[in-house]
């Protein structure tokens, strides 16, 4: 159960990016076919695309991600360099791989990027407060 803890929640937004540019990268197109579509109050319906849905999901796994970040036992730091590789692996495939050079990536590498800083910003403040209560 520890070892599921430690593995970063968009890690799973990383693994679903990839089977979607390995099978389909054309559904990420900003023209791409509505996954489905939301009435609204104004008239005008929403059509939520796979981009946007992956974009969704990002920023609550990224909330989710910050949630955990609050721990503070050692295993922490662990999760945070996985969360780095994350990042890296967007990153890396952003700049290397021609399906993922696209808007979906750049926005999921970014929140990738806030979960790592986040992490350790929180870690470290939790890690400080936690000493000065310890030590008086």
């Amino acid at each position: 159960m520890k070892l599921l803890l430690q593995i970063p929640l968009l890690g799973i937004i990383l693994i679903v990016f990839n089977a979607i540019i390995l099978n389909d990268p054309l559904s990420l197109r900003p023209d791409a076919a509505a996954v489905f579509t939301l009435p609204l109050p104004s008239g005008i319906p929403w059509e939520a695309t796979v981009s946007d849905l992956l974009i969704i999901s990002g920023v609550i796994l990224l909330y989710l991600e910050l949630f955990k970040a609050t721990r503070t036992d050692v295993s922490t730091i662990i999760e945070h360099v996985f969360s780095l590789l994350v990042f890296l692996v967007f990153l890396v495939q952003f700049i290397v791989y021609p399906p993922a050079a696209n808007s979906t990536c750049v926005i999921l590498m970014l929140i990738a990027l806030l979960d790592v800083v986040g992490g350790f910003t929180i870690s470290i403040s939790t890690a400080r407060r936690d000493m000065a209560f310890g030590g008086h």
